[in-house]
């Protein structure tokens, strides 16, 4: 293989007034910036931060990093759609690192070596009420504990988890992953309270002497569909169906089933349902370039079998003949109508539509505002128009996923804490973001993303066990290794070696570099040998 080398450090640009010599315009800073990978987390995750312990093989360290923002990475290594990965630097070198899976890797080790929350906090004396266990809830339950709060939480279900239970199936989520971490956010001192309705909030509030609320109530109620059907009682919807299986009481939906929909929920569906043993087609009015599953979920589900029946929606059904009619993209990529029709014969149908808020527990508060699918209106901080009643994950309008309800529930702890502090939360401000041509990667190098080991399908497609593997100790650090601590000063040395007057001085592991402005010339030398750009060239009169 042919090598080729680049000088570790660059000749001065002499046609400016930027180099050594007489005119110094410009010194160097040590200035860590933000990666993307950071950037785009819900849960505004230090990913850099946890990794570069990984990397270190201080394994319960990075979980301790980790849990700082996330309460529960073995959880989110499984079913977060990782949208880190998609701002990855790395995509435009060869893959992004599989953060996610390392992830996973340090929420598997501290349930096996069962590491606890390690904090300290002083007592506040200040109550909060929870109202919904589900990952939003107990999100925020968390960030508050470890502010000092005390937290309890209740809902009306029998087990802790909201729709992570009830909407997310065990071969995505194993239900012992579950329960052990949120036994973990117990372990903190957090009383959950299970099979117990909330039934007035503000009689709750006023008993229980609390000093604020949170709502964190799951989208349960599926949404329905005006199709002619003379038996009503062959169709469900997802997000019930789903929940029954959960509680054992799945029910028998015969040989051929229809799954109405494209969203991730259909998907989970159509998958459980193949797994009882029945032949599922999914009828969809789009096609798959447009459907709003992640496209890995639809195809997993097309190796376990599941039909997809594209561009169609039911105009009516008639005992076990489904009518469908073909749809058109039209230039807005919308769905129209053709007079086209064919037939299918199914014994049952589920419905995947989306889901709606129950808003019986909210309607009677005064001021408080909902949109047309029963979501609260929030403020800034989160708060409803009722003060001191905060709202957040699936009962605000958002994106339902897991990830963005746990970042509601660090988002609210924070809003929270502060209003019971009797002040108003203020965001610290981003650091600049560092994209791939503010690196300067003179050791580039290609080494591609390591992959999970997958079940067979065919296997899978009869039990719940779990669809994907984690990685090995030797594979996570190889993928915790990848990351290029973008924005991040590592300690390379590279400013260190690179700098001709010896004006930068190392001070320790951890402990990062000094400059000596008065040997520096501002020759930009360190700036450029800087593959992580956590150095910036300032003007003069800012240094």
């Amino acid at each position: 293989m042919r090598h080729t080398s680049k000088d570790m450090t660059l000749p001065p640009d002499l046609t400016t007034k930027k180099g050594s010599g007489a005119v110094r315009s410009k010194f160097p800073i040590y200035a860590n910036s933000l990666p993307p990978c950071n950037h785009a987390c819900p849960t505004g995750s230090n990913i850099q931060e946890w990794l570069s312990l990984a990397q270190e093989e201080e394994y319960e360290a990075a979980f301790q990093a980790l849990i700082k923002n996330n309460p529960m990475p073995a959880i989110h290594g499984r079913v977060c759609y990782h949208p880190c990965e998609s701002a990855c630097n790395r995509n435009d070198v060869d893959q992004s690192v599989s953060i996610h899976a390392v992830e996973r890797y340090l929420g598997d080790q501290a349930i096996a070596h069962k590491w606890p929350v390690r904090f300290e906090a002083k007592p506040s004396g200040k109550r909060v009420l929870i109202i919904g266990a589900g990952p939003s809830g107990l999100a925020t339950a968390y960030h508050l504990k470890r502010k000092g709060h005390d937290v309890e939480i209740r809902d009306s279900a029998p087990m802790a988890g909201g729709m992570m239970h009830f909407g997310i199936p065990a071969y995505r989520l194993p239900r012992k992953v579950l329960d052990q971490e949120i036994q973990r956010i117990q372990d903190m001192g957090i009383k959950i309270v299970l099979n117990t309705k909330v039934e007035s909030i503000l009689a709750e509030k006023v008993s229980g002497q609390f000093d604020a609320v949170f709502l964190a109530i799951g989208a349960h109620i599926g949404r329905g569909v005006d199709i002619p059907n003379a038996d009503p009682e062959k169709v469900t919807d997802a997000v019930s169906y789903l929940r029954d299986v959960e509680l054992g009481k799945a029910p028998k939906l015969g040989n051929v089933v229809v799954v109405y929909g494209g969203g991730n929920t259909a998907m989970d569906a159509a998958r459980t349902a193949k797994r009882f043993g029945a032949q599922v087609k999914v009828v969809y009015r789009r096609d798959r370039a447009n459907m709003p599953a992640h496209d890995f979920e639809c195809v997993e589900a097309m190796e376990e079998g599941v039909e997809f029946h594209w561009q169609r929606t039911i105009n009516q059904i008639d005992g076990q003949q489904f009518t469908l009619e073909k749809m058109a993209i039209n230039a807005e990529g919308k769905p129209q109508p053709t007079g086209e029709f064919e037939t299918l014969q199914a014994d049952s149908l589920i419905l995947a539509l989306g889901q709606n808020i129950d808003t019986k527990l909210t309607k009677a508060i005064p001021d408080v505002e909902h949109k047309w699918d029963g979501s609260v209106v929030v403020n800034d901080n989160m708060m409803t128009g009722y003060k001191g009643l905060f709202a957040g994950g699936d009962m605000v309008p958002c994106d339902r996923t897991v990830t963005i309800a746990v970042g509601h529930g660090k988002k609210a702890a924070a809003n929270i804490d502060a209003f019971l502090q009797g002040r108003i939360f203020t965001k610290v401000e981003k650091t600049p973001l560092i994209k791939l041509d503010k690196l300067h990667l003179w050791y580039k190098t290609d080494a591609e993303q390591s992959e999970q080991p997958a079940t067979d399908p065919v296997e899978r497609r009869t039990n719940f066990d779990e669809v994907l593997g984690g990685l090995t100790e030797q594979e996570a650090l190889y993928e915790a290794q990848r990351c290029y601590s973008c924005g991040n000063c590592f300690e390379c040395n590279g400013c260190l070696a690179a700098c001709p007057h010896g004006a930068i001085t190392y001070l320790g592991k951890g402990k990062g570099y000094k400059i000596d402005y008065d040997k520096c010339t501002g020759c930009h030398a360190c700036y450029s040998q800087c593959p992580c750009h956590a150095i910036e060239m300032v003007a003069a009169e800012q240094a």
